[in-house]
């Protein structure tokens, strides 16, 4: 890892025992802040993401998922159901800094490897557990998968247009969002241990990072008479807002543009049939679908390029919406160096991402690729002494 000896978790040692995605994507913003993160990992399979494919790419016998969120980690292959590696598992934990678990409510306890046992291993552990929807209550059973998490969580009706009915975020978000919760939960437990010398327990659920997600539009339906939020019928970009904001297509692609007032929008267009709504903030969201359908009919007429050369020197808020090609061959992305392959003994060669934080000025770049079921099991053990 470039530049280790900068970052700022550079010697902690994460035991990361989750699997899928809420618990790995957390260990990989502590890898990317120079943290070791050791996997651990059934003998007989691994972790069951390996075989959660996106599509029909296979790279060294593991998903494309998997490598991207694993890569740079350890894994040491433990039988939990074997008593001597239960004992091998105990003695790495007596000596890690934070310990990450997405097991279902129950399992860990089942286990004896709950926080109130384990801190009598080590009280300088923080400790991080992710659930599906907490640890008491009626769904606590319940899969704690990403689109069944959307479903309860009421964000569906937040995305698409009035008529399509519930739409769901094309992206694990409940998975991310949990992750990244719990990092932040872990970093702010670091901090307090290095005042009191005391680890600690940091919870949080798929549902209870959703809801947080949704904080803004919450605290204006839970303050508004708990109105439910009506997305627009047309081009809908967002449940609460008023026109003009939304995607348009154009002659060769589309174009976002976000708050502006009618007027100005208006005016900028050469619209007159925007003129009834101009001095009527109200009907901004009332007739919204109206007033864009009339900008839509406009931005219709020209390219993308045309527009951006009216609407930019006005300081309108607007982008071209971009494929991921076209992303990544422009000069903004470029800029951001957000790429880095990533390679492995047997041949594994595999571009992805980096992280996103940028520490002292320099993003943080990792060589090695996700690693192989129990591949650093005889190193970590001889280390440790287990």
């Amino acid at each position: 890892m470039a530049a280790e000896k900068e970052l700022p978790l550079t010697g902690l040692v994460v035991i990361d025992m989750s699997q899928f995605l809420s618990g790995p994507y957390c260990s990989l913003r502590l890898l990317d802040l120079g943290a070791r993160v050791i996997k651990i990992e059934r003998p007989d399979g691994g972790d069951l993401s390996r075989r959660l494919y996106l599509s029909d790419t296979e790279i060294g016998g593991d998903s494309t998922i998997f490598h991207a969120i694993n890569r740079g980690k350890e894994s040491l292959a433990v039988d939990l159901k074997n008593g001597a590696d239960l004992a091998t598992l105990r003695g790495l934990i007596a000596k890690a800094d934070v310990l990450i678990q997405n097991f279902r409510p129950g399992v860990i306890e089942r286990l004896g490897l709950d926080y109130e046992h384990v801190r009598t291993l080590n009280s300088r552990l923080v400790y991080a557990s992710i659930s599906g929807y907490g640890e008491d209550g009626p769904w606590v059973k319940r899969p704690g998968q990403d689109l069944l998490a959307q479903a309860r969580s009421g964000v569906m009706w937040l995305n698409g247009d009035e008529e399509q009915g519930p739409v769901p975020f094309g992206l694990a978000i409940a998975d991310m969002l949990a992750g990244a919760a719990s990092a932040q939960g872990i970093l702010a437990k670091l901090v307090r241990r290095g005042i009191t010398g005391e680890g600690g327990h940091v919870e949080t659920s798929l549902l209870e990072s959703l809801v947080d997600f949704q904080f803004e539009v919450l605290t204006t339906h839970l303050n508004d008479g708990r109105r439910q939020p009506k997305r627009s019928s047309f081009r809908s970009a967002h449940a609460y807002l008023s026109a003009p904001y939304g995607v348009y297509p154009a002659k060769d692609g589309y174009l976002a543009i976000a708050m502006t007032p009618i007027p100005k929008i208006g005016d900028l267009l050469e619209l007159p049939a925007l003129d009834p709504f101009r001095d009527k903030p109200a009907t901004w969201f009332t007739a919204r679908d109206e007033i864009k359908a009339i900008i839509a009919g406009r931005i219709a007429e020209k390219t993308i390029d045309e527009w951006l050369a009216v609407l930019e020197p006005a300081d309108v808020w607007c982008a071209k919406v971009l494929t991921w090609p076209e992303l990544m061959q422009s000069d903004g992305f470029k800029t951001l160096d957000m790429l880095q392959t990533v390679t492995r003994e047997d041949n594994v060669a595999i571009l992805t991402t980096r992280s996103p934080l940028r520490v002292d000025g320099a993003r943080t770049r990792v060589e090695r690729a996700a690693p192989r079921i129990g591949e650093h099991s005889e190193k970590i053990r001889a280390e440790f002494g287990l």
